[in-house]
């Protein structure tokens, strides 16, 4: 006998329904799966096997061939656990009932637990998506699903569970669908307000998280930079409903999602270390998994000590920094995570980190100097939008009594400058200024005639590239948002331009 069970993969931060067909046949006792398993699909045979046996039912001593259709397309994981176990039930007919209308998803225990799963998320909206109209999911996913309307979540800790439900004996009540995982606050975060003096460089944080833009500190040790770029999290605005889903679909195959946190609702905030591989920061391996750029989709990407990563892992940025995905590509599989975050970088001006300083002398000779910032590319840094330097703090800043401005008045300002711009894009695709295409430029960034003239003065001045003087058009933009102008004025652009001003102090050597 032959049964048809519905179950679901994913593809990227995608799903798609997977059909598991079993079919128990006379001949020799063997277990076979097909249609692309890996190792783990594979080793599904020996849990279910037990679970089968554990809770009671017999298992065939006869040929069972599993076919998860499309067979052209790979399976990876353990999600195929339960509708396998359920089907072989179904087809040696300890299970009668018809299964036409629900879907299921689940890692199995040997005893029969249903054990959570990567990429419920992704893999429910798109048996959704599918018409299924019920679908069987661990109960440790159900708080990450609960958001998903138009079918029924049918939470279950045990396959016993799925079994009395099938047949009338203990229905499984659904889920509520709830938004009260998007609501729920799950961070606290550090406050500017606990920052001694760098008023400027705090004024160039909020245009960044206000427009979304690219920044770079320079400033040598000590003076502040990994403190600010720390509290970046608590003035960025808040995330929409679609920005989150997205998030949590990123988290959810990746594994970072928990019990207690089953929902990004949060700007992510991702810090690698300069160790990190190629893999670790674009994403990859055999079976292409997200990478740190990927994790920081909707959030920030902070990069300490900016010269000290590797050359190939700075310049793998810079195709997800211009589109907003990156597109993995391996002989038996090509998936495209979604990757547009805010860059943070941080570096010294220096090897040593003292060039400029006030009181200490800088060791370093002009050629160490251009070796050392020379490892920035020329067109990541025409990416970075702002460009600020952090000095050092002086003894009255860290002794006075004046407490700096706090991140919630902050990220006010910075609300209400993304509402702004939320309500100019809407129907475009773009969210904040930091991605308006030339056509939007062109539209939205109007100059008044003094402004205009200014500009063209700068950009003969600074030789930009046509990158740079987007960009620059840009941060006004947003600068002439959180004044709740709508025309940009000189002041925009004289203070825009100054967010560009050190690729003449510090990178003038590959001009």
């Amino acid at each position: 006998m032959v049964s048809k069970i519905l179950s679901a993969g994913a593809d990227g931060i995608s799903g798609y329904p997977v059909w598991t067909e079993v079919d128990v046949s006379q001949g020799l006792p063997a277990f076979d799966v097909v249609g692309l398993p890996d190792a783990a699909v594979k080793e599904s045979r020996e849990r279910v096997r037990a679970v089968v046996k554990n809770c009671g039912f017999d298992f065939p001593a006869r040929r069972i061939t599993v076919n998860l259709a499309p067979a052209d397309k790979r399976k990876e994981g353990a999600v195929f656990d339960l509708p396998i176990c359920i089907g072989i039930l179904q087809a040696t007919g300890q299970i009668l009932a018809n299964l036409s209308a629900y879907a299921f998803i689940g890692e199995l225990s040997l005893s029969g637990d249903l054990r959570p799963i990567h990429g419920a998320l992704p893999i429910v909206m798109a048996l959704k998506e599918a018409g299924v109209s019920a679908v069987f999911v661990p109960s440790e996913n159900g708080p990450e699903v609960s958001v998903v309307r138009g079918i029924q979540i049918l939470p279950a800790d045990h396959v016993m569970r799925v079994v009395d439900h099938l047949l009338g004996v203990l229905p499984i009540l659904p889920l509520e669908p709830s938004d009260a995982v998007f609501q729920k606050e799950t961070e606290s975060f550090l406050d500017y307000a606990d920052v001694a003096g760098q008023l400027l460089p705090k004024k160039a944080l909020e245009t960044a998280a206000a427009g979304g833009h690219n920044l770079l500190m320079i400033g040598p040790p000590g003076s502040g930079k990994s403190m600010l770029a720390k509290r970046i999290p608590s003035i960025l605005p808040d995330m929409s409903f679609e920005e989150a889903i997205e998030t949590t679909k990123i988290h959810s195959i990746y594994g970072l999602l928990s019990p207690d946190h089953p929902f990004v609702n949060t700007r992510p905030f991702r810090a690698p270390h300069h160790t990190v591989s190629y893999a670790g920061m674009a994403g990859g391996g055999t079976y292409p998994r997200p990478g740190e750029i990927s994790l920081a989709h909707n959030g920030v990407l902070f990069l300490d000590e900016l010269p000290e990563y590797p050359k190939n892992v700075l310049e793998v940025l810079r195709q997800p920094l211009e589109d907003g995905a990156i597109r993995i590509s391996r002989a038996n599989n090509t998936v495209e995570y979604p990757s547009r975050f805010m860059l943070v970088c941080a570096m010294n001006p220096c090897r040593c980190g003292f060039l400029g300083h006030p009181t200490k002398a800088c060791k370093c000779s002009p050629a160490d100097i251009d070796r050392y910032v020379n490892r920035i590319s020329g067109p990541l840094l025409d990416r970075i939008d702002i460009q600020i330097e952090v000095p050092a703090v002086s003894y009255q800043e860290l002794t006075g009594q004046e407490r700096g401005e706090s991140s919630a008045e902050i990220k006010k300002r910075v609300n209400r400058a993304r509402q702004i711009q939320r309500e100019r894009y809407k129907g475009t695709g773009v969210t904040c200024n930091a991605y308006l295409s030339g056509e939007l430029i062109r539209k939205h960034c109007a100059l008044s005639p003094s402004a205009d003239k200014l500009l063209h003065a700068i950009f003969d001045q600074l030789t930009l590239s046509a990158r740079g003087y987007d960009r620059i058009l840009k941060v006004a933009r947003t600068i002439a948002d959180l004044k709740g102008k709508e025309t940009i004025t000189e002041e925009e652009i004289a203070e825009a331009s100054q967010y560009r001003a050190l690729d003449k102090k510090y990178f003038h050597s590959r001009r």
